[in-house]
């Protein structure tokens, strides 16, 4: 996801939740914080890089591709980004597959874990900013779902066959070729479905290979509705539906933030408070199924609407300020520690091993 739904639409769900227009702003700007947290900024303020929550385009180039540096990269991105579905998934089928693979096929992000509920229940009784950086890990569980936070060519390489599954003046099912170049600094071209995405590495511990950058920004963008073939599905055709995937996220962040107030008495998976968003459903959908590289402006106008308040854009300068980046950095470190001790915990060492500080 982008900042148009970590920040802005995160804003909008902790409104509808409960919370003051203060308190959803530090709840939101914690949560597109772990898109900026990286260890090149937390040198510039004297904190823990242990608390890094992202990776900058060039501390992944210049980033170690040996145990331990791959460690680190799986810490930061399966924790943070990349939530683990089911630590424990069988493979489907008969066929054997070897630990080394399920280690990774295991980390295949998705919704409704058990790493989600955890994660929430984390955050219970603990800062905004802890809050806030357990509501980027929920919303990203359904963006970045089928694809893990880990360097791994058998798992998240792709065909280039993806299709754009649309509907033609009838109404009637239609689907559109997607074309994709390697150039990180053109804008992706909605009008010609021309997208930006990562260049195939025959390297399987290549960063190249992490996450969903053979998908590009296709799992970033609300409005898309797509098909294509993944490593991990045996290249089988897969449909991704992100306007039902981000409806459901933002419900779900909502019912998660009305626990963490107190409102609701358990979290539990699968609860996208469909009867506390009703009254915004259609608002919320037209802005999620708009065609747009972003949607910023659109959840800014919803919000201050809901509030009545100016909802300022987001300024990592918050983050000097010692009192706020030491809640965030507690945050950090426990979450990171939970995911990183559930993975080892699991049998699988691809995370190593930071012991879980849930207090």
């Amino acid at each position: 996801m982008q900042g148009d739904f970590h920040y802005y639409a995160t804003y909008c769900a902790a409104f509808i939740a409960g919370y003051t227009h203060a308190e959803s702003m530090d709840i939101c700007s914690a949560a597109q914080f772990v898109d900026l947290c990286s260890k090149t900024f937390l040198s510039t303020v004297n904190a823990p890089p242990e608390a890094a929550t992202t990776m900058l385009q060039l501390e992944m180039m210049d980033a170690r591709t040996d145990i331990p540096g791959l460690q680190d990269i799986t810490r930061i991105w399966a924790s943070f980004h990349f939530l683990p579905q089911d630590l424990y998934a069988p493979k489907p089928g008969n066929k054997r597959y070897t630990k080394r693979y399920m280690n990774k096929y295991r980390l295949i992000c998705g919704p409704d874990g058990d790493l989600v509920k955890k994660t929430v229940e984390l955050a219970k009784g603990k800062s905004l900013q802890s809050i806030g950086i357990a509501m980027h890990v929920v919303a990203d569980t359904w963006a970045h779902s089928n694809f893990a936070g880990t360097p791994s060519l058998v798992i998240n390489n792709t065909t280039d066959d993806f299709y754009e599954l649309t509907e033609d003046e009838n109404g009637d099912a239609a689907e559109k070729k997607i074309s994709f170049r390697h150039n990180p600094s053109a804008a992706d071209d909605l009008e010609n479905d021309i997208f930006t995405n990562s260049l195939f590495q025959r390297s399987e511990k290549s960063v190249m290979n992490l996450g969903h950058g053979r998908a590009g920004h296709l799992p970033d963008y609300s409005f898309i509705k797509y098909r294509y073939l993944p490593a991990w599905y045996d290249y089988r055709v897969l449909v991704k539906d992100n306007p039902s995937d981000y409806m459901n996220a933002f419900g779900q962040l909502v019912y998660a933030m009305r626990y963490l107030r107190g409102d609701v008495p358990a979290f539990e998976t699968k609860n996208y408070d469909i009867e506390t968003i009703a009254p915004y459903k259609q608002t919320i959908s037209d802005i999620l199924r708009r065609r747009q590289v972003i949607a910023s402006d659109d959840w800014k106008a919803f919000g201050e609407e809901l509030s009545k308040e100016v909802i300022e854009p987001f300024e990592i300068e918050k983050y000097h300020d010692d009192a706020y980046l030491e809640q965030f950095v507690k945050g950090a470190i426990a979450h990171k520690g939970m995911v990183s001790s559930e993975i080892f915990s699991s049998g699988n060492n691809l995370a190593g091993f930071v012991e879980a500080k849930r207090k």
